[in-house]
């Protein structure tokens, strides 16, 4: 039986997220779930998946919402308001303006609030939608401070390395005419080799106000929410003899 870790990212960024991501996992395919702890609708997140048989991981932060540190100590990744600078300042800077001792404080302050939310350490520790090798740095800095396991980044078609398995990184939310069901299916079908394996990254959720002021993935959203907990989906799987695992099935 071939394999397939499907994850679902941003826990917590809004309601209407949350919302997807819960129907996702209680009803769909879903068994790892990315965390935001700084944004405010967390509690409501997890509170719609309490008792929920899934692997919680820390989806750090610092591009979107308020960092859990005071703003004055982190100048490099804050705004005059207060909050994170947007995706785009990232991906528009001509360097990487991040400062590793400052993202280094926010990262922790969000592995702290992680473990006081959930009561328990991450199952996976990475970061969310910026490509800074500071940030990364600081990832990893944390993440061996509390033998955490880190989840990198892939670069092109270059696998990650997590545990005993080399994961393959499929994400196509935010290409032309994309169709999670067959993005999925052409994932799954390919051979990775023996400790090889397709990850299979969503951001499953219903649209508000918050998503739709704040995020550039929209539609995807949904129809990842609708692929999840489709019988076609299920039927599949299940014909094709794919077996759905979750990071804490990594050993």
């Amino acid at each position: 039986m071939s394999k397939i870790l499907v994850r679902a990212d941003d826990l917590g960024y809004s309601e209407g997220v949350n919302y997807g991501i819960a129907k996702s996992v209680k009803e769909g395919i879903i068994r790892s779930v990315g965390v935001m702890t700084n944004m405010p609708s967390v509690q409501h997140g997890l509170d719609l998946l309490k008792g929920a048989d899934v692997c919680y991981g820390q989806h750090t932060n610092i591009c979107v919402g308020k960092p859990l540190t005071d703003p004055a100590l982190i100048p490099s990744i804050t705004q005059e308001n207060g909050e994170f600078k947007p995706s785009r300042a990232y991906r528009n800077a001509k360097e990487d303006f991040v400062v590793l001792e400052e993202v280094i404080l926010e990262i922790e302050a969000q592995y702290q609030r992680f473990v006081e939310l959930t009561g328990r350490q991450p199952g996976y520790f990475e970061g969310h939608a910026v490509a800074s090798k500071q940030f990364f740095r600081g990832l990893e800095i944390v993440a061996q401070r509390h033998g955490l396991p880190y989840l990198g980044m892939s670069f092109g078609d270059e696998p990650i390395k997590f545990r005993s398995q080399l994961l393959y990184v499929s994400m196509d939310s935010m290409k032309p005419d994309y169709n999670p069901l067959e993005a999925l299916k052409k994932a799954a079908q390919k051979d990775y080799g023996p400790n090889g394996c397709a990850m299979f990254v969503c951001h499953p959720g219903y649209l508000d106000a918050y998503i739709l002021r704040t995020s550039s993935m929209t539609i995807p959203r949904a129809l990842e929410v609708e692929m999840a907990c489709s019988e076609e989906t299920k039927r599949w799987l299940e014909e094709h003899k794919v077996q759905v695992i979750s990071y804490d099935d990594i050993r």
